[in-house]
């Protein structure tokens, strides 16, 4: 089987910069749940910079496919490779998810206590940067999803775009390589949707990295390089991808 503007706030150059786009496969990939085949022998390659857009029903693998690219789980058998290299089956997973990894969710899953600033330092504490640099990091992220102005607002005071955006910018925390967004215009009107698809398609522009994204929005799908739709844990329709930096 195939397969925003920025503000003038100095800048933490280290973080900002991000290498280019990590290259992803999966093998012959399969995920059993008790009696359910969530996944069964998929094989999918995605390019260094690519977008990639992942449809199909409800149930159809679509999250699991996510999770374990991502290393939030681990196959029954197969393998996932990010850069030629199974990195998730070496010790220390959590620091190379950490470095390599954003991701975005269908609910924010913004902590209530914090404001949008404190949520956006969130991965960057367990990264050991100090406080203060972790402060900036966070405005300019803020600054760059065009929510400079909300940084001390919680998410209680925040629209529901509003905080997918905070969302966004904790993802890029640490510059990831690789951005994966399960359904993160899912629970946002057709308006506020295509603006958080547009600031991602952005963002990818500007740093380079790989974005895979689980959506059932017809945006999502006509603006990514490539679609692959899964149909009962298997890739049902394999595309043909374009290039990467022609923007789908």
């Amino acid at each position: 089987m195939l397969i925003y503007g920025i503000r003038s706030r100095k800048r933490d150059d280290r973080l900002l910069q991000s290498p280019s786009g990590a290259a992803v496969s999966v093998e012959d990939v399969s995920r059993c749940f008790g009696t359910i085949q969530a996944l069964s022998h998929v094989s999918l390659n995605v390019a260094p910079g690519e977008v990639l857009a992942v449809t199909g029903r409800s149930g159809s693998g679509k999250s699991t496919l996510l999770n374990l690219i991502g290393g939030l789980d681990h196959p029954d058998g197969g393998r996932i490779r990010i850069d030629g290299e199974p990195v998730w089956e070496r010790p220390g997973t959590g620091t190379a998810r950490r470095e390599l990894v954003g991701f975005v969710f269908q609910q924010h899953l913004l902590m209530s206590e914090l404001n949008a600033r404190a949520n956006v330092e969130v991965p960057l504490i367990g990264a050991g940067i100090p406080a203060g640099r972790r402060r900036r990091r966070a405005l300019e992220l803020l600054d760059e999803v065009d929510l400079g102005d909300r940084a001390e607002h919680l998410p209680s005071m925040l629209s529901g775009g509003e905080r997918q955006r905070v969302a966004v910018a904790r993802a890029l925390a640490n510059s990831p390589r690789l951005l994966l967004a399960d359904e993160p215009t899912g629970a946002l009107d057709s308006l506020t949707a295509s603006a958080i698809v547009e600031l991602l398609l952005r963002l990818r522009d500007r740093r380079g990295m790989t974005v895979i994204i689980v959506s059932y929005d017809p945006e999502v799908h006509y603006r990514a390089n490539r679609t692959v739709t899964l149909l009962d844990g298997s890739i049902a329709r394999p595309t043909v991808g374009v290039d990467p930096g022609g923007g789908g």
